[in-house]
């Protein structure tokens, strides 16, 4: 690392503060982390167990429902163990390469729960809207190619965001990160150098993964309302409408909080920098924390297997 007048060449390592103007309360704040972290863990292994166990689970649903959960396992992992470190351990510091690859992982992980919550969505638009054709239509086949377009797209769009980084920007302001993790706004801003360039493919990157998904998630879910409305009786209704409640649910936390933590940051300059990093590393951790209560109470199958797991028969 070399320092020119004001400006740091190339840093080897970085510094995370964690939350901004809440140095002081950090270990207790990392106190309920800790525990979302450990639930998180506990109930999306727990749902991957099931799946994975029980034949009458590998269907299209579940599935996606499996991917999710190990996707929600991956992402809490790549935040949480470094964040405590910083508000339990003091251990603030964290080289240049490792907090792009966090970097990576995170937003990679992101655009992958996204495009699992898109083939979920549509999985359900089929099953309600052509009942008779979901067999047909969603096979194990299409399954496994939905679910590697839905893990390589972000990784594929991410990866350009750490080359632009590491060949562009060479000279920066600090070394220090006014965030809890690395991020990739945090990150670029700390440059000397013209940060258009990743500005903009940032915006792109975002709007073609979220934007792209959010669009075809609320068409499907439209589509799923008109027709389970037109259906005769109210059972069938009912019915129909309780088998998408828990997808629905999810939808709307993840991108509720996704575009509060997305605008925040790059137009809130009004807004404390402890609530937009506080907001964010929440964002990151509700979902895999919410995703195992949602589905185990909402989905009567998932349900069923937790209590037969759970609650030992007597002996006759």
């Amino acid at each position: 690392m070399t320092i020119y007048n004001t400006t740091i060449f190339m840093p080897s390592v970085l510094t995370l503060v964690g939350i901004p103007g809440l140095e002081s309360v950090q270990c207790w704040i990392g106190i309920p982390f800790c525990a979302m972290y450990l639930f998180a863990i506990i109930g999306n292994g727990l749902l991957l167990i099931i799946i994975r166990s029980e034949h009458s689970l590998h269907e299209p649903m579940y599935i996606f429902l499996g991917m999710l959960a190990a996707t929600d396992i991956a992402l809490a992992s790549s935040i949480i163990p470094k964040m405590l470190g910083i508000f339990w351990f003091h251990a603030p510091e964290i080289y240049f390469d490792a907090c792009l690859l966090q970097m990576f992982f995170i937003h990679t992980f992101q655009g992958i729960e996204s495009g699992i919550l898109l083939a979920m969505a549509l999985d359900r638009y089929v099953a309600i809207c052509y009942p008779l054709r979901h067999a047909t239509i969603f096979t194990h086949q299409l399954v496994i190619q939905v679910g590697t377009v839905a893990i390589l797209r972000p990784a594929i769009l991410v990866a350009p965001c750490l080359v632009l980084i590491k060949c562009r920007l060479q000279f920066y302001h600090t070394t220090v990160i006014s965030h809890s993790y690395c991020e990739h706004m945090a990150i670029v801003k700390l440059a000397v150098e013209n940060i258009w360039v990743n500005k903009v493919y940032g915006l792109f990157v975002a709007f073609t993964v979220a934007g792209f998904d959010l669009i075809f998630i609320t068409l499907s879910y439209m589509q799923i309302f008109i027709t389970v409305f037109r259906l005769p009786q109210k059972e069938a209704r009912v019915k129909a409408f309780n088998t998408c409640i828990a997808h629905i649910c999810v939808f709307l936390q993840f991108y509720l909080l996704a575009f509060f933590s997305f605008f925040t940051h790059r137009f809130g300059s009004h807004i404390p920098p402890y609530i937009h990093i506080l907001f964010s590393s929440i964002y990151l951790l509700v979902p895999p924390f919410l995703n195992p209560l949602v589905y185990g109470a909402k989905t009567k199958q998932i349900c069923i297997h937790v209590v037969k797991m759970f609650c030992l028969k007597n002996p006759s």
